[in-house]
């Protein structure tokens, strides 16, 4: 049997099903009905002229991390990875890496002109990049244990408490009106911890308490790793009743997020990923996690294609296209973030180094030399061909017309008397569905 009908046989023997929940799910949740009345400065309805409705953003958010931006050895490869970059995707996840973003106690790296650190761009630089092109920025993590700086190291609860609210101060001052989503805390079963804090029985509780403080008009998220897809997708499993318990001493979580690195080794990976590439069980553990009234975000997205072969890497596109309908079909689902644009510059690995570390994995969408994998190709048509709306009517007597679309933003044309009109409008999911157009 091929790597491909060894790992495809969760999807193939699931057919049925993934299809009439991917298509009914993305009709119902992706998609709205948008009613236009179109009317002259008089407020007339205007019968009769011809709309057409191109949607030019997605509402959904999906992207990747935006970790080497002008990281990469050559100028040519740090403009090709921005041009990658802006023209796939409407959201990226930048390093807020304690250890990084302040190597020394109040020596932080804020600014474009900080000192360089690999896979640490400055988030000055990154938010720069992100307004130029449209993309909203997202934040990882305030308090990621693993990641506290050397100078924190063994020090006591209360001096970790301190010092983890004057960052949280010092990040809300900076960007709290420029990146909406906030991961809080990330990764607290990873069991690595630098401080006496990780171990405290209120970690969690306290830090999103704590994050409240500062970003009171932020989407606070927690962060977990991929382990939990393969639990049992009970009210048991560890990282809900986590969930539960924050949430019932009080903490403001306001999003779930949801790894999803398929880092196993390809002799194991048939074994290891049957629950991670079984549709049935993927919609259980989200069905499950939707209990809490919650947004999933699918945070971190690694799809392995192990080599440059050409049939593994039309792999990895296949199941990025079986995974990404599977949870763009998802009510709760609002973002999917892919972790590493492109090969070679994966965490715990030299450069260009594709046997260690996660570059092992081959997980990119680019190659190490910047060329396209039919996996980038596929996230682009799905949100740009695939999952995208662009329709012509036109107004009845009464001036009224309506299409049924993505949601996100569009660009309205109405052509009307041997002249053309342009407007926007935004047909959002829990926004207005009626809209009256002057021409």
């Amino acid at each position: 049997m091929s790597r491909r009908d060894e790992i495809m046989r969760s999807f193939d023997a699931n057919a049925a099903y993934t299809e009439e929940r991917v298509n009914s799910g993305i009709n119902l949740n992706r998609k709205g009905t948008a009613r236009i009345k179109v009317t002259d400065k008089d407020k007339n309805p205007v019968s009769g002229a011809k709309i057409t409705a191109v949607l030019k953003k997605h509402e959904f958010k999906y992207g990747a991390n935006i970790f080497m931006l002008d990281g990469l050895e050559t100028d040519e490869k740090n403009e090709k990875y921005k041009k990658y970059f802006s023209e796939a995707f409407n959201m990226a996840t930048l390093p807020f890496y304690w250890s990084d973003l302040e190597p020394e106690r109040g020596k932080t790296r804020y600014e474009k002109d900080s000192p360089y650190i690999y896979r640490r761009p400055a988030p000055d630089s990154c938010i720069e990049f992100c307004e130029k092109h449209g993309i909203e920025p997202r934040e990882h993590a305030l308090a990621y244990e693993n990641f506290f700086p050397g100078w924190l190291e063994n020090k006591d609860v209360y001096t970790v408490k301190k010092e983890l609210s004057r960052r949280f101060s010092e990040i809300s001052e900076r960007y709290a009106g420029k990146i909406p989503t906030i991961e809080v805390t990330n990764e607290m079963f990873w069991g690595k911890g630098k401080t006496f804090f990780y171990e405290d029985p209120e970690y969690v509780e306290w830090c999103f308490k704590e994050a409240e403080k500062y970003f009171p008009a932020n989407e606070l998220v927690i962060n977990e790793w991929s382990g939990i897809w393969n639990e049992s997708g009970r009210n048991r499993d560890w990282y809900y009743m986590q969930i539960e318990r924050a949430l019932g001493k009080g903490a403001r979580i306001n999003a779930v997020g949801m790894q999803f690195h398929m880092f196993y080794k390809k002799e194991n990976e048939e074994r290891e990923t049957r629950s991670f590439y079984n549709p049935r069980h993927l919609y259980k553990i989200m069905d499950r996690y939707s209990e809490f009234n919650l947004p999933l975000q699918i945070t971190e997205v690694t799809i392995p294609a192990y080599s440059q072969e050409a049939e593994d890497e039309q792999l990895q596109a296949e199941l990025i296209e079986k995974l990404y309908s599977i949870w763009f079909s998802h009510p709760n689902v609002e973002q999917i973030i892919y972790w590493n644009l492109v090969d070679g510059y994966a965490a715990f690995a030299p450069q260009g180094d594709m046997t260690s570390g996660e570059n092992y994995y081959y997980g990119g969408l680019l190659r190490f030399d910047m060329t396209p994998k039919p996996a980038y190709y596929t996230v682009k048509k799905l949100f740009e061909e695939k999952w995208h709306t662009e329709e012509t009517f036109e107004t009845n007597a009464d001036g009224e017309a309506e299409f049924n679309g993505f949601f996100g933003e569009y660009d309205i044309e109405i052509d009307f008397g041997g002249s053309k009109t342009w407007r926007h409008i935004s047909l959002m999911k829990k926004g207005y569905r009626d809209f009256t157009l002057e021409i």
